[in-house]
């Protein structure tokens, strides 16, 4: 062997090393960021991913996915993701939209005629929580519906007549009602249930096979068991109906369903471009001022650059993802247990990915 290919060869042998050393340097800095929330191996604990350009670099369980029977977690357990829905329902709306079915600056009264005041709310405004109607989960009365089976009519029933906290377009709060009156359009638009709409529109098309709309009564495949932490120890999570969150919160998936969900967006498998757009833009205000949500997402930045994230609570799971479109980085991380909160972690997590891109 001459010495230019000696030297070829021990330069490709570093360079591998080098590689190998480098990733397995991410990966403790990973773990390190999640053991710090996640650290109790006996306990509910949480699944965490990381993507870039869709291919996977880091996916890791820890914890228990049930209690009682002494089941570790696996990254490819089903979690309920909570308000991490809104997004499912969001773009749900664009599709019908893209279908020329709707448009987005319809007021709600086109659909729901008695809708209060619904002349002056349209679609945007629910999408973007600027609408001012009343969140459903702050009302006394809502234990009383709790465990009950609730039609999506009788949901927005619920919640319409209450006096609104401001008038659509003037400010932006987290609102859980808007996204429940969507979720109820689709139904009226569309003649399909809510359910039946995301599975044949979105998860089918995506490829997601193992995600759902929740219940506690099928037999869901690899299901985590969802769970409280009490000063005497855990306990098994609150029930309540899914049929009450609805479109707001009431999905199920998996940590690669959510990969596949991700890369379904980018590929505009689901919608076209233009329609893509909207969900991840910044809208203004009635008075101007911009704020930083568009359809189902947060719009933020870490270190400066862009990203899109949005969590997810629900009795007994937590959930975070976060995008970076600018070097296509996928964060989810999922939790068993509504006493260990993945949006931090997810967020350092994201954070240190694309410090390392940046190297």
């Amino acid at each position: 062997m001459n010495s230019n290919k000696t030297f070829l060869w021990l330069t490709l042998l570093l360079l591998f090393f080098s590689c190998i050393v480098f990733g397995q340097g991410l990966e403790n800095r990973i773990d390190s960021l999640i053991l710090k929330e996640f650290n109790d191996p006996k306990g509910p604990g949480g699944v965490f991913t990381v993507t870039q350009k869709g291919k996977k670099v880091y996916q890791k369980a820890f914890g228990k996915a049930n209690l009682e029977l002494d089941v570790n977690l696996n990254p490819d357990n089903v979690f309920q993701i909570g308000s991490m829905t809104k997004q499912f329902t969001a773009i749900a709306i664009l599709i019908l939209e893209q279908e020329g079915k709707l448009n987005v600056n319809d007021p709600v009264s086109k659909y729901i005629k008695d809708y209060p005041s619904g002349d002056k709310i349209t679609l945007h405004h629910l999408l973007t929580h600027t609408s001012g109607i009343k969140d459903f989960t702050k009302m006394k009365s809502l234990s009383g519906i709790a465990q009950k089976e609730m039609k999506p009519e009788m949901m927005v029933d619920f919640f319409k007549n209450e006096p609104v906290d401001f008038a659509p377009g003037e400010k932006f709060e987290y609102n859980n009602s808007g996204y429940v009156v969507l979720g109820y359009l689709i139904e009226l638009i569309s003649g399909n249930t809510y359910e039946d709409f995301i599975q044949k529109n979105i998860f089918d098309k995506a490829g997601m096979s193992h995600s759902y709309y929740a219940s506690d009564r099928k037999v869901i495949p690899k299901r985590a068991y969802g769970y409280h932490k009490k000063e005497s120890g855990y306990v098994n999570k609150t029930i309540i109906s899914f049929s009450v969150p609805f479109s707001s919160g009431s999905l199920m998936s998996t940590a690669d369903d959510m990969v596949k969900w991700q890369n379904a967006l980018n590929k505009n498998i689901l919608l076209n471009s233009q329609e893509t757009k909207k969900a991840f833009q910044k809208y203004h205000l009635n008075n101007g001022e911009e704020f930083t949500y568009g359809y189902g997402w947060h719009l933020k930045d870490i270190n400066g650059i862009g990203i899109r994230e949005h969590g997810g609570s629900i009795f007994g799971f937590k959930s975070m993802g976060v995008h970076i479109p600018s070097e296509d980085i996928y964060v989810t991380g999922f939790s068993n247990c509504d006493c260990h909160s993945p949006t931090e972690v997810t967020r350092n997590i994201a954070k240190l990915v694309l410090e390392n891109t940046k190297k």
